[in-house]
């Protein structure tokens, strides 16, 4: 497993990330004040960018490849702005909202930041939001895996489950959940093998189709990162009356919150035809 970058990027100190970003914010409003709040992201990066570099800033870089690898699977994301090792996600946006927060920190978990700072350019005036982050001073990759409430039901299962822990307790914790998923869909096979619509009966009959995530015929898994509490309880009661109305046998359901994984087995009730009787040919595991 690795992850690297195009270019160094390590954590800062206050001090250089106060100068970098008097420096960058300055910038920034001058950008928007030019071309106004209408424009793509990619105008304001460029321009900000431009603008540094006439400032005297030579260590500028937009467009970072930031690659994750683990065995064959890859997952190359894009670093909108590093100024001297400062990270910046740049937006524009009507406003920010908690889907840009988490991508910043999942940015700076991935290379061991201490901050990181999103700037957003589609509001009435550039906003800026700085999060400092815990992890230059963390090992992401100290895992603990409760696996009380798992059920291997099948050889597959089995697969799935090691390979899964052997990936997370490389890549480590802390990362949006489409990471995981997007692993583990690529050791199943990649979205087309294991991706399917299977129907949603009431009273044996149809009133539509769902799709899951199957890596054999009868078993399919789910992925969350929701914290203890009753939000983890109430999501494990909808998976429930979720897989009784589908032709499957359970969900093997993963949730990552920080450092801490569990393996959930959520059944459903009985033993019922698989998908009509006709069977689901999917067996990515076998």
């Amino acid at each position: 497993m690795s992850i690297t970058s195009e270019i160094p990027i390590l954590p800062t100190s206050r001090d250089v990330f106060n100068e970098v970003d008097a420096a960058v914010m300055q910038c920034a409003y001058a950008s928007q004040n030019h071309f106004g709040r209408l424009c793509e992201e990619a105008v304001y990066e460029n321009d900000v960018k431009a603008r540094l570099h006439a400032t005297g800033f030579d260590d500028v870089h937009t467009q970072v490849e930031l690659l994750v690898s683990h065995g064959g699977f890859q997952k190359e994301y894009r670093l909108d702005l590093v100024v001297n090792q400062v990270l910046y996600e740049l937006k524009a946006a009507d406003a920010l909202i908690p889907e840009h927060d988490a991508q910043a920190l999942n940015y700076a978990a991935l290379l061991g930041l201490n901050r990181v700072k999103l700037i957003n350019f589609g509001g009435p005036k550039v906003q800026g939001r700085l999060h400092g982050a815990p992890f230059a001073d963390m090992d992401r990759r100290n895992i603990k895996i409760d696996n009380s409430k798992w059920q291997p039901l099948s050889k597959a299962c089995t697969k799935l489950a090691e390979w899964f822990e052997e990936f997370i307790r490389n890549i480590g914790g802390y990362l949006n959940t489409r990471i995981y998923e997007e692993a583990l869909m690529w050791f199943c096979g990649g979205k087309d093998a294991c991706v399917q619509r299977l129907p949603v009966r009431r009273n044996n009959r149809e009133m539509g189709k769902h799709a899951c995530r199957l890596y054999c015929d009868d078993c399919a898994f789910v992925i969350t990162g929701l914290k203890p509490g009753e939000s983890r309880r109430n999501y494990q009661r909808q998976l429930r009356s979720l897989v009784n109305a589908l032709p499957i046998q359970a969900f093997q359901w993963i949730n990552i919150h920080h450092l801490d994984v569990s393996f959930v087995t959520v059944r459903g009730q009985g033993n019922r035809q698989r998908n009509g009787g006709k069977g689901i040919n999917v067996s990515v595991l076998s």
